[in-house]
């Protein structure tokens, strides 16, 4: 992990909080298991003003590229819930997949469990 901790925009970080605390009524054990994850990784994570943020720093709106480790690579936009949609390749920050990558950086590699 390129800064020890994942970072975080103080705004995004207060918006976060508040999609999650309405998500935790998910049934599905996977999903839960992410936001809770998430969750202890929010209260260890270095929140910052926007003028400080790291440009490589993944966040609301960011395009990224992820690659599994069967070399599969593909591109998504991190995106609110609202605005989510997987044809689009827009994946919400609440998505398992969202919520593993938020406040990571560039060519950070993380362990996370997917559903399927």
């Amino acid at each position: 992990m390129k800064y020890g901790v994942i970072v975080i925009e103080k705004k995004e970080h207060e918006l976060l909080r508040r999609i999650m605390s309405m998500a935790h009524y998910h049934k599905d054990q996977t999903y839960k298991n992410s936001i809770e994850k998430l969750t202890l990784e929010l209260a260890k994570a270095k929140v910052l003003p926007n003028k400080d943020m790291p440009g490589d720093v993944i966040r609301f709106n960011s395009i990224v590229t992820i690659e599994t480790a069967y070399n599969v690579k593909k591109t998504y936009q991190l995106v609110t819930p609202d605005k989510s949609d997987i044809r689009q390749n827009k994946i919400s920050v609440l998505a398992p997949m969202g919520l593993a990558l938020m406040g990571y950086a560039e060519g950070d590699e993380i362990l996370w469990h997917f559903p399927a």
